[in-house]
């Protein structure tokens, strides 16, 4: 399907047709210096202008990408696969919705907060400023490459930094698009900058000694930058994998249940790290619920256009991935309910919808994230067990737990390991721009959007001031006769119930022995 990669170039190949789009120059190894240099200059000017500047350019980037919606899309369909529909809703929605939020918000997270002095630091005032980091590098995936990549970028600029975004080799054409959509927003020369290649170019830019890194993509690959970051001690975001539950119990609204399951399994053909790639359903209705699934899974169209439901895969490791899992499955006894075995599928890249019984807590299809239209469907007897197997990985993303019963689904919730818990919905928890997102255990660390998501591009300054009006502090030398007189002062504040004249004597006295 891939033709031959010719040396300097990136060959964009559509995965649903696989025609050749473009090519892509690659960013030559030799220039990863220059580039930093160029990042470093770049980012002392941008730091320099007001926020409110920043946010003029941000807004005019909005309004380009406005204007461009459809060709944005459309480039988004061409180089992953999928639906034009899912390519403006869950690339091109978002990230206009968080330029929104920044644009709202950013001048009051990022500006400096006055912070409450205790007493005993009595006539002095404190503050916390946010200083711009530097040069942050985003390396961002295939799966959403428009909002994986802009939404940490337009954080990292509207916070004063300058970028370098190393996209995903295999959708380039994105990568292109997002070059030329900063060129038409004429923001400040290599404020931001884009550089296209494989691994070896990640991995180059990651050994470049970046101010901050911001990544999305696997647990092994993050692994492997954070080893290099901890080497160079800088801080990191990672976005990692996830293995997200889905739990039904009886008393959900089923109909509706039953059509979030398969939207959250099988949006953008599975390949979503908060797709719902653990389905666990309570005993009693489970026949039921199972039935539903499988006719809303025969109403959906695979293909391209605008028509189309669900679009091809899009990376080809990818579909071995999701073949190895199902084979292992059947061969372990799992029931096809949908879909058919990998030795009949056919070459293209456009999977089949899999529902899966009569599965098992240690089969890989359970355990390790799969990242395909295939969904694993599991009974339940109690909460505790429910709650028990949805914790059952090295994962925590993200979850959800549909229950008419809101006492109980928010006790489940809160009993789940995970970055966000959704009720009676799916994923959405990542389209509040006001809500952190990030993972538990190995699906990542740190997390961003919301004020957190800003000020993590940022070194977080404590700063207090005095008047310099007194001659001395009260702990500054010499400490002759001072003991006592702390130690009644602390006695007299520290105690359950303040003593304040004699606090004050105290300290008009140590004041005294201090002039």
């Amino acid at each position: 399907m891939h033709s031959v990669k010719q040396p300097g170039l990136l060959p964009a190949i559509s995965p649903a047709t696989g025609k050749k789009l473009a090519d892509i120059k690659e960013t030559p190894l030799h220039q990863v210096s220059e580039s930093y240099s160029r990042a470093r200059r770049a980012s002392s000017k941008w730091s320099d202008i007001s926020i409110t500047a920043r946010l003029t350019y941000l807004k005019k980037l909005k309004s380009v990408m406005v204007d461009e919606m459809d060709s944005i899309a459309r480039t988004i369909s061409d180089d992953t696969g999928k639906p034009l529909t899912e390519a403006i809703v869950a690339d091109i929605m978002p990230t206009l919705d968080s330029i929104d939020h920044i644009i709202k918000h950013s001048e009051k997270d990022l500006r400096r907060q006055k912070i409450s002095t205790p007493v005993l630091l009595f006539g002095k005032k404190s503050f916390i400023e946010y200083m711009p980091r530097g040069v942050v590098l985003v390396i961002s995936p295939w799966n959403y490459p428009f909002q994986l990549a802009m939404v940490p970028i337009i954080s990292a600029l509207a916070a004063g930094n300058s970028v370098i975004l190393k996209p995903s080799e295999v959708t380039p054409l994105v990568g292109k698009c997002i070059e030329e959509l900063f060129a038409q927003a004429e923001f400040p020369q290599n404020t931001v900058q884009v550089a296209h290649g494989g691994k070896e170019v990640g991995a180059a830019f990651t050994k470049g000694k970046p101010d901050y890194i911001f990544f999305t993509g696997s647990v092994r690959t993050g692994k492997i930058i954070q080893e290099q970051a901890a080497r160079d001690l800088i801080p990191t975001t990672l976005e990692l994998g996830g293995k997200d539950p889905m739990i039904v119990f009886a008393d959900a609204n089923l109909e509706r249940a039953a059509k979030g399951a398969v939207w959250g399994a099988f949006t953008n053909s599975g390949q979503v790290c908060m797709s719902a790639e653990r389905l666990y359903v309570e005993r009693s209705v489970y026949p039921e619920f199972l039935q539903r699934l499988k006719e809303e899974v025969g109403i959906l169209r695979q293909g391209t256009g605008e028509e189309a439901d669900i679009g091809s895969m899009t990376f080809p490791a990818q579909r071995e991935i999701v073949r190895g899992q199902l084979e292992e499955a059947i061969q372990n006894g799992a029931v096809l309910e949908t879909g058919t075995s990998p030795a009949e599928w056919g070459d293209d890249m456009f999977l089949p919808l899999t529902i899966v019984t009569n599965v098992t807590q240690d089969m890989k299809i359970i355990q390790e994230e799969t990242f395909g239209p295939l969904l694993p469907v599991v009974p339940f007897d109690s909460e505790d067990e429910a709650v028990s197997m949805a914790n059952g990985t090295v994962f925590g993303l993200n979850a959800s737990v549909w229950s008419r019963d809101m006492e109980k689904a928010r006790r489940v919730a809160s009993q789940l390991v995970s970055g966000a818990v959704v009720i009676n919905d799916v994923i959405i928890s990542v389209a509040n721009h006001g809500l952190p997102f990030g993972g538990a255990k190995e699906s990542g660390i740190g997390r961003y959007h919301g004020s957190g998501g800003l000020r993590m591009f940022c070194h977080e300054k404590a700063i207090v001031e005095d008047t310099g009006k007194n001659a001395a502090e009260i702990q500054w030398y010499p400490y002759r006769g001072k003991y006592p007189l702390f130690l009644q002062l602390f006695q007299s504040y520290f105690k359950e119930k303040r003593d304040w004249p004699k606090f004050v004597k105290s300290y008009l006295a140590l004041l005294k022995r201090s002039k």
